[in-house]
């Protein structure tokens, strides 16, 4: 632009000078808006979340420096979710394979469990999710039918295809008196890959006719328990 006489002195521009919304992102040159000029209530000034983040919510992670979003879901350490305790309600002599009947969700005592259920069929338990699992299996017996110098033993056993089951875990347990009382348990860490063909039963053996494997509705004596420890 021509000028009749001489030329305007040079201005610096401030930021009165510029309209709104004027500089657009493009004109930001790469990593020249550094954690310096973010200001200190950046998360904290947002609309709070309180509940537990869905699976799909979505979070910012430095990855070995690289800034990424990951999936709420695939965030670990989220501790235990699940954990449920069964029992046996009745009384029965003899050997059982599986147990397959009288069992329920512990329901006295101040009971209290956590997260989804399982479901039982026949004695055959069916886990709610997939997951690394303790199982914890505990028989109690009598011999008040007067037996002595017997043995009871627990077991527990999995299945990987829905049909074959093994013994994954077992133990027994001695008794020399008449009229005595004994217990016995196992357990076992069990990964559920699929909860249609991963499943697991418990059994008792006992080597004397008198032995009465106990059972109660209002307390646990022969029971398992299932805690779901993490994913599989």
């Amino acid at each position: 632009m021509a000028y009749i006489g001489q030329a305007p002195a040079n201005k610096p521009v401030s930021s009165s000078d510029l309209e709104d919304g004027l500089i657009t992102t493009s004109k930001l040159a790469d990593t020249s808006v550094t954690n310096a000029k973010l200001n200190a209530d950046l998360i904290s000034a947002e609309t709070e979340l309180a509940t537990a983040p869905a699976d799909t919510d979505e979070l910012l992670i430095s990855d070995a420096g690289v800034l990424k979003r990951i999936d709420a879901s695939l965030i670990g350490g989220g501790g235990i979710t699940m954990a449920e305790s069964w029992r046996v309600t009745a009384d029965f002599t003899g050997d059982a394979n599986p147990i397959s009947s009288n069992w329920e969700k512990t329901d006295t005592d101040g009971y209290g469990n956590l997260g989804s259920s399982m479901t039982e069929s026949s004695g055959i338990f069916t886990f709610p999710s997939t997951g690394i699992y303790l199982i914890l299996f505990r028989t109690s017996q009598s011999g008040n039918g007067g037996a002595v110098n017997y043995f009871a033993s627990a077991r527990l056993q999995t299945t990987t295809d829905n049909s074959t089951y093994d013994t994954a875990s077992e133990n027994y347990s001695n008794n020399f008196h008449v009229d005595s009382y004994s217990g016995v348990s196992c357990e076992f860490i069990f990964d559920v890959t699929n909860t249609t063909t991963h499943k697991v039963r418990f059994a008792i053996e006992n080597n004397h006719n008198g032995i009465v494997n106990l059972g109660d509705s209002g307390n646990d004596r022969t029971t398992a328990k299932f805690i779901r420890l993490g994913d599989t």
